[in-house]
């Protein structure tokens, strides 16, 4: 069922016989539009849009801030770009990936408003900082890598690297000379790092080997071959709470928001229409 809105409610009650109010009342009038800056081709440039194209060209300063002349110029290149959005459309140049970007940054600015006005004077407990620190430490690995590692485009390079290996090269040596990737300054370093922050072959490989080994076969990831030896490994140490309470603020309030985004989907009518996959259906 459609809904009026109270704009189109009221005009309809206008035109009513029996009117929408008792005779004698009047309804306070509501205050004109702002006076628009320039009308181009019918379309109005508002105070609104005007100011904040002077903000976004003048590093924050207002209209006021600018000099007649300055004004006019500004004034003069938005009208030029309101010309040319409307000729755009005129020639019907906003289609595919045009069109459906600017839906996505009309979608995502809307929803960022939301998100503004939903944390609006909402402040974050001590209880909610420690509850959000807790189950990001309980989702920590118990260990942390040292590693290095040799980065070819080529599976028989890496072979043959292994090889060199075996009868004796130095790792770092290799790295320095063939890895293409920026730790061979360092011989292949990678300092130490926890699984999560490295490709999934990678960090697979690594938590596979023994310290000091290297493996015996090359990696395939993204990036290319890689020869990986593991340096050391150490428990993880997870910063304490107070060091980290900062960064931990704007992940709760995201949360919330997630949360209350999560309670608009389920009133939401919905209706999904992926394209076939050649994976296949996904089962849940």
């Amino acid at each position: 069922m459609k809904h009026l809105s109270a704009a189109a409610l009221s005009l309809a009650c206008l035109f009513l016989a029996a009117g929408c109010s008792k005779a004698g009342d009047t309804e306070p009038a509501a205050p004109p539009p702002p006076k628009p800056i320039a009308v181009v081709n019918g379309a109005s440039i508002s105070p609104d849009v005007w100011e904040l194209f002077i903000r976004a060209r003048h590093n924050g300063k207002g209209a006021g801030d600018l000099s007649a002349e300055e004004q006019s110029e500004a004034l003069d290149e938005l009208i030029r770009m309101y010309v040319g959005s409307q000729e755009a459309e005129k020639q019907q140049l906003v289609t595919g990936e045009t069109s459906a970007r600017l839906e996505l940054v009309r979608h995502s600015s809307l929803t960022d408003l939301l998100f503004k006005k939903f944390i609006e004077g909402k402040e974050t407990t001590e209880e909610e900082l420690k509850a959000e620190y807790d189950r990001r430490i309980a989702e920590l690995p118990g260990s942390e890598y040292r590693a290095r590692h040799i980065l070819v485009d080529d599976e028989a390079l890496a072979k043959d690297l292994i090889v060199q290996l075996d009868q004796g090269a130095k790792f770092e040596d290799l790295a320095s000379k063939y890895s293409k990737d920026g730790s061979a300054q360092q011989g292949g370093d990678l300092d130490w790092f926890i699984p999560g922050q490295m490709v999934k072959p990678f960090a697979d490989a690594v938590q596979q080997l023994e310290k000091g080994k290297y493996t015996a076969t090359p990696v395939k990831s993204e990036f290319g071959w890689h020869v990986i030896r593991l340096e050391d490994t150490r428990t993880t140490t997870p910063p304490p709470f107070e060091a980290v309470k900062a960064q931990l603020d704007p992940l709760v309030r995201q949360k919330k928001f997630q949360d209350h985004l999560d309670g608009l989907l389920k009133t939401a009518k919905v209706e999904r229409s992926l394209p076939a996959s050649d994976a296949g259906p996904k089962v849940e």
